[in-house]
């Protein structure tokens, strides 16, 4: 906590994280031995698509573009509560693109992997949504780097913690992948994040839906902590 806070402000916080361990689960700070062993960890938290490109368009008209946004920002304000440090690699609708780029898409790609290696992270988390052209699929999945170790071991700890959200229903498992060109361009650990599926009616708009969207945050949240901790 910043320094300067009132008695009350503290009082609220720690009413604020009650509330949130007793509705998603315990609150997760670093562990001690993590926190000795380095300064605070970097995040840098990917809100896929943007600008022009509006990714998946949903059975009910929502954009990607959109739902991916209001979770990144999610999980960056519960990651900064448990002391790791958190850059959006967008923070409004806009790309990552300048109006005079013939291919913007590509720009784009190549503008976030320039800022996540400007940055230096300890991890990418890149959010994003799903679709299918059979509305009756539904799910969260994660993608990671198929020769990556560490990007397995983060995969496999999200993968299990959509459970939390999701329910059993959940068959999907983590998945490698050599195509995707942030997995192949980003030398920290990257996961891709699907968090569900917008051609699945109920799915997106549970999506679209404010607690939901903090619910899947707070799990992601969770599963980075889960990593960073190496348990």
């Amino acid at each position: 906590m910043k320094k300067g806070l009132t008695e009350s402000a503290m009082g609220l916080f720690l009413l604020v994280m009650v509330f949130l361990a007793v509705r998603y689960g315990s609150v997760e700070t670093l562990s001690e031995e993590t926190a000795a062993a380095s300064e605070r960890p970097l995040v840098v938290i990917d809100a896929g698509h943007g600008g022009n490109d509006p990714g998946k368009v949903g059975v009910d008209g929502s954009l990607e573009k959109d739902i991916n946004l209001e979770i990144a920002k999610r999980l960056k304000t519960y990651l900064e509560q448990s002391d790791v440090d958190a850059v959006l690699t967008r923070e409004t609708d806009a790309g990552l693109y300048s109006e005079s780029d013939t291919g913007k898409k590509a720009a784009d790609m190549q503008n976030r992997c320039v800022l996540i290696e400007k940055n230096d992270p300890d991890l990418v988390v890149s959010i994003h949504q799903n679709s299918y052209h059979e509305e009756y699929v539904s799910g969260g999945q994660v993608f990671y780097y198929k020769d990556s170790e560490k990007g397995r071991r983060l995969a496999e700890i999200l993968q299990r913690r959509f459970d939390y959200v999701l329910g059993e229903e959940n068959r999907r498992q983590p998945k490698a992948n050599g195509s995707y060109y942030l997995l192949r361009n980003v030398r920290c650990p990257i996961v891709i994040v699907e968090c569900g599926f917008l051609s699945n009616r109920r799915e997106a708009a549970l999506l679209n839906d404010n607690e939901y969207q903090d619910r899947l945050a707070w799990t992601i949240h969770m599963g980075i902590m889960e990593y960073l901790n190496g348990k």
